[in-house]
Formats: C-alpha cells, structure tokens, sequence
C-alpha cells in the first residue's frame, strides 16, 4: 500500500497542512483528503524512495500500537460493523503511519476474499503466529469479538510486564552508563594534566597512582581501539546469540545468572503459562498451543523442554510428564498443571498460574530496585576512591612537602 506526502490546504481554517497519508492510489488520497475538506496543492508517492523508507523504519509497529488496534477493532466487531468497514474506519483513527499502511494492507486483502487471519500471516514481522492462530480460532467458532478483546488483555498484560522490568533497568543502567562515561572522559582529558604534575615531583608514586597513569596513556593512545572492540563485542554478542548452539548456551547462562536468574526464569514462565492458556481458551487444540507457546517463550532451555511435552503429549502421554523431570520448571506449575489437566480446567488453572507468578515478577522487580541501590553506591564509592587514592593523596603528599 502506497504512502503519499502531501500538502493541502484546510478550506474551513484557510490553512496550510503537510503530512503523509496511506492510500491505494493517488486518487483515493486525494478523495480521503477532500472529505475534510481539504484541498489538495502537492502529491507524491514516497513509499520506494528514502524518505519513505526511513518514515516507516521511524514508526515502526509497537507492542502497544497493537493493544490499541485489537482493542478498539474487537468494539467495532461487536457493534455488528463488517470487518472491512472496521479496519478502514481504524485507518483514520491510527496515527502511526505503518500501522495505517497495515491496517490498510489488511482491509485490502480482507475485501479481496481473503480471511483475516489469513491476511495477518502474511505479515510475520507484525503478527507472530500466536496472533493468527487466535484469531483463526475465533473466525472458526464465530466468536471473533470475544477472543480479540481476550487477545488485547493478554498483549497489555504482556506489555504492561517488560514496561515494568524496562523501567526498573533505566536507573542503574545509566547510573553506571554516566560512571563509565565521566571515567574515560576524565583518564582521556583531565587526568593527564593533574597526572604529570604529580609524575614531574620526583616522588614515588602509589601503585594506585601508576594503575591510573597507564589506563590513562592506553586510553590517550587507543581509545578508538576500545570503541571498536565495544562495538565489536555488541555485534558478536548479537551474532552469537542467533546461532542455535551460542544461543542455547547464553539463554542457559541467563537463568543462571545471580540475582537476575530467578527473575529470568519467572518471566519465561508466565510466557509459557500465558500463551498457552490463552490458546486453549481460543479454541487451539493442546499439541498446537505447545507448538506456538515453545516459540513464544524465546529461551531455548524452555524452549526444549516445552517440545519435549509436546512429544509427550503426541505419544500419550500427560502434559506434565517432561515437566516433572525437569529442575528449570518450578513444582507448583507441575502440580496445578496436572490437577488442571486431570480436572479438565487446564487453561483456568494456566491463568491462575500466571496470576501468581506475575505477582511475583512485580514482587522479585521491587525487590532488585532495592538491593541494585546500594550496590550502584558501592560502584560509586569504589570509584571516587581509586581517583582519591590516585590523584588527590599524591597531590595532597607533594604540597604538604613545601
């Protein structure tokens, strides 16, 4: 679907307006434009050049662009509003200008014959295949309001969660990001100045001093040398980690890690716990919802032992039996998960799951903004104190000598 950069005129503002706007072709844009009363002075088609590529990269599609589309498209449905009429009525609502290019894309493929969730997989970078599957549940049992508001819950609550883990990781990454910082700005800038004052004395220098004095000349002399490795390290990290073998290692590091393991394992849990159970609840039988919740939970430890239940399951056999041999899967998600099953409820007792151990990522997340606190002051403490022991102690000996 085309994107277009126009400039109108607001007839009833006697006002000029310059923005971009998605449309099938030029004459619908201008069409769309003419029911605001707008009249139309320059059109251009910007959807191959840079300009409208870098728009597109600039607002890419958010998590929380789509709890506000699924949101406010299950309230269209269930006012009886025909899904094409409902995806072109959310064009003009959304602001975001790729959502408009999607919704758009939808609504075209929609009236072309295609069904929505059908529609959706075309678009795998938006879309996983937890949504389709969902949605194609509820166009089969006619039930396509009720599972996309159950879809929106599910996504804000999903949203709502890494907001609260992001949040709690901005104070001590920039706190130690700013320490990082003024440290080399200082060995690069100021340091050497006070340094060869202290160095041209004839005294001999502490150990602390001299440490200082060679981190100092590296930086001075190789200082694009640590920015390549730093950005090398990045990169190879990322490489590292798409690979399946350096992948599977770092993900088992992850849940292994002091302090942030635990916290890491919880989150993996309700992934699995959430998706699963918000499948079953959809209509998407158990050897599917395993299929889908293994590549949900995006840690290959969980990952495996979840394709492992599902080969379980095909063979026959319970739910819970790879679980159950399992040390990365907590014994209360084993134990109610059996009971559920047994009991038939399995994707009640999955919410209630998640309901727990949700509580317990809010309880764990509170619990580490309070120990990182005096850890970061620590960082801090050890820092003022090696420029102290290596800089101030050496100036403070060499004027007391007068």
């Amino acid at each position: 679907m085309p994107v277009y950069k126009y400039k109108a005129k607001d007839n009833s503002k006697n006002k000029i307006i310059r923005n971009n706007i998605v449309a099938f072709n030029e004459t619908e844009a201008i069409q769309k434009l003419a029911k605001k009363d707008w009249r139309v002075l320059k059109m251009q088609n910007i959807s191959d050049n840079f300009e409208g590529k870098l728009l597109l990269y600039i607002n890419k599609i958010k998590q929380k662009d789509l709890v506000m589309f699924f949101r406010q498209f299950a309230v269209m449905i269930e006012a009886n509003v025909t899904i094409v009429e409902s995806l072109k009525t959310l064009v003009d609502q959304t602001k975001n200008i790729s959502l408009q290019k999607l919704i758009s894309e939808l609504a075209y493929d929609v009236d072309s014959g295609y069904l929505l969730s059908d529609a959706m997989a075309k678009r795998p970078d938006v879309f996983s295949e937890f949504y389709i599957n969902i949605i194609r549940s509820g166009e089969t049992s006619g039930k396509l309001e009720e599972v996309l508001n159950y879809l929106a819950d599910e996504v804000e609550k999903n949203y709502d969660m890494v907001s609260k883990i992001k949040n709690a990781m901005i104070y001590p990454i920039f706190i130690i990001s700013a320490l990082i910082g003024v440290g080399i700005f200082m060995m690069v800038f100021i340091l050497p100045e006070l340094i060869s004052v202290i160095a041209e004395s004839g005294g001999e220098l502490p150990v602390s001093t001299r440490i200082v004095i060679a981190v100092s000349n590296f930086l001075q002399s190789y200082l694009w040398l640590v920015i390549i490795l730093a950005v090398g390290a990045v990169f190879g990290f990322k490489y590292i980690a798409k690979t399946k073998k350096g992948g599977a290692i770092l993900d088992k590091m992850r849940i292994s890690l002091p302090v942030f393991g635990n916290l890491f394992r919880l989150i993996y849990i309700v992934r699995f716990t959430r998706s699963l159970g918000t499948l079953l609840k959809g209509g998407v039988n158990i050897s599917k919802s395993l299929e889908i919740s293994g590549r949900v939970v995006k840690n290959q430890v969980y990952k495996r032992l979840i394709n492992d239940t599902l080969k379980a399951v095909n063979d026959g056999s319970s739910i819970v039996s790879a679980f159950e041999k399992s040390s990365d899967m907590p014994v209360m998600v084993t134990q109610m998960m059996a009971i559920g099953e047994k009991a038939g409820k399995l994707d009640d007792v999955l919410d209630r799951i998640t309901e727990f151990y949700n509580k317990e990522i809010n309880s764990t997340l509170d619990n580490l903004t309070t120990i990182l606190e005096p850890l970061i002051m620590v960082i801090l403490a050890v820092g003022v104190g090696i420029m102290v022991a290596a800089v101030i102690l050496p100036m403070y000996n060499l004027a007391s000598s007068f």
